[in-house]
């Protein structure tokens, strides 16, 4: 199995091409980062999958925020979770998430948001489309694949927008 390490101990490069390989060039028109335009990604939520000295997969967070029109809530934006063609269908993705998971629990990040499969991250990982409906992209998205995962007890706007979270470093561990 693949070893995961802190995303912050892998090259940008490598990165960057793991990205290209998985998504396609053209991947930065996407509405995803559109909603994270200008901010760093978490380190502290974000991971890589190595196995000899190989990069298999990425998991990325991003600080974004609900802007309701009258306060602007904090939610960490998941995505993407990347993995090499090759490695596809090893559960590199799937151990990525569990480990951000965790670590997001660990931190007390209470709201989690993303772009994906309603029934693949809501069967495995407690999103779901749920309370995202009145939730506006800076893009084009599928309203049934923008996912969220609420901690009990976290009360999240039903109207709002999704930008990027420029304030993160003020209100971050």
């Amino acid at each position: 199995m693949a070893k995961l390490i802190p995303l912050s101990q892998i090259d940008s490069a490598a990165i960057e091409a793991l990205l290209d390989a998985a998504f396609g060039t053209d991947r930065k028109a996407r509405t995803a980062y559109k909603m994270r335009a200008g901010v760093d990604y978490i380190p502290a939520l974000s991971f890589a999958a190595i196995e000899s000295d190989a990069l298999l997969g990425t998991i990325q967070c991003w600080p974004v925020a609900l802007d309701d029109g009258a306060k602007s809530h904090p939610i960490a934006l998941v995505g993407p979770v990347a993995v090499a063609p090759d490695a596809q269908g090893r559960g590199v993705g799937k151990a990525l998430m569990q480990i951000m998971l965790a670590a997001a629990d660990m931190r007390g990040f209470g709201s989690l948001l993303m772009i994906g499969d309603p029934d693949y991250y809501g069967r495995f990982f407690g999103f779901s489309a749920e309370i995202t409906g009145g939730w506006r992209a800076p893009g084009p998205v599928e309203r049934h694949r923008l996912l969220a995962r609420v901690q009990p007890g976290v009360v999240l706007p039903t109207s709002a927008a999704i930008i990027p979270d420029l304030a993160f470093a003020a209100h971050a561990e």
